[in-house]
């Protein structure tokens, strides 16, 4: 049995193969999800996955603006 893994593109956590939902975008790319709670937060509430503790793309010291 081949476990193709793939991660989402929301909360960076595998996905199995036979489970998530994959989006085709007109551009061309193609997002991942792992569960309707990370397609609703990437695609109808464009949160920021590195601003929510759930998810493992979160940064602890905040994320930093660079100067210019």
């Amino acid at each position: 049995m081949s476990m193709l893994i793939k991660s989402c593109n929301f909360c960076n956590r595998p996905i199995a193969k036979g489970s998530g939902t994959m989006l085709a975008k007109n551009d061309g790319t193609v997002l991942w999800s792992c569960s309707s709670k990370c397609k609703k937060n990437l695609l109808v509430l464009k949160r920021d996955p590195r601003k929510l503790k759930w998810t493992k793309k979160y940064v602890k010291g905040g994320i930093k603006k660079a100067k210019k």
